[in-house]
C-alpha cells in the first residue's frame, strides 16, 4: 500500500487563563514537564515542526491596515473566556492523524485544540 505524503497541520491551543493561574506550582511544573516530553516524543517520531507557548493576551498588539493607514491597539479584546495560549505545527498523513496528535497535547485536558490544515498553493 502506498503511503501518503505528510501534510502540515497547525494546532491552536485555547484555554481559560484562570485555569493556569489557579494551578499550584507542582501542577504547573508537571504540566510543563509533560508538555516538553510530548514535544520531544513528537520530534523523535518526525511529527513536530514547531511548538511554542504564548505570553498573556495583555502583551498583544492588534495591527490594522486600511488603505495606507496603519493603526495599532492593545488587545485582543474578545468576548470569550478562552485565550490563544500557544501553537503546535506538526506533520501528519491526514486530519485523522493530526487530531490524534492534538489529543495527546497535555493542555487539551484543560482547554481545546483547534486543528487546521496548512494551506498549500
Amino acid at each position: 500500500m502506498k503511503s501518503r505524503a505528510s501534510q502540515k497541520f497547525l494546532g491552536l491551543v485555547h484555554f481559560e487563563g484562570r485555569k493556569l493561574t489557579e494551578m499550584t506550582k507542582v501542577e504547573k511544573a508537571t504540566l510543563d514537564r509533560d508538555s516538553l516530553a510530548y514535544d520531544k516524543d513528537l520530534k523523535k517520531r518526525g511529527h513536530l515542526v514547531a511548538a511554542e507557548a504564548l505570553q498573556s493576551p495583555s502583551q498583544a498588539k492588534i495591527v490594522n491596515v486600511r488603505g495606507s493607514k496603519m493603526s495599532v491597539t492593545d488587545g485582543p479584546f474578545t468576548e470569550t473566556k478562552e485565550q490563544l495560549g500557544g501553537f503546535i505545527l506538526v506533520k501528519a498523513k491526514g486530519m485523522r492523524e493530526a487530531v490524534k496528535i492534538a489529543a495527546g497535547i497535555p493542555l487539551a485536558k484543560l482547554g481545546r485544540i483547534e486543528v487546521r490544515p496548512i494551506y498549500v498553493i
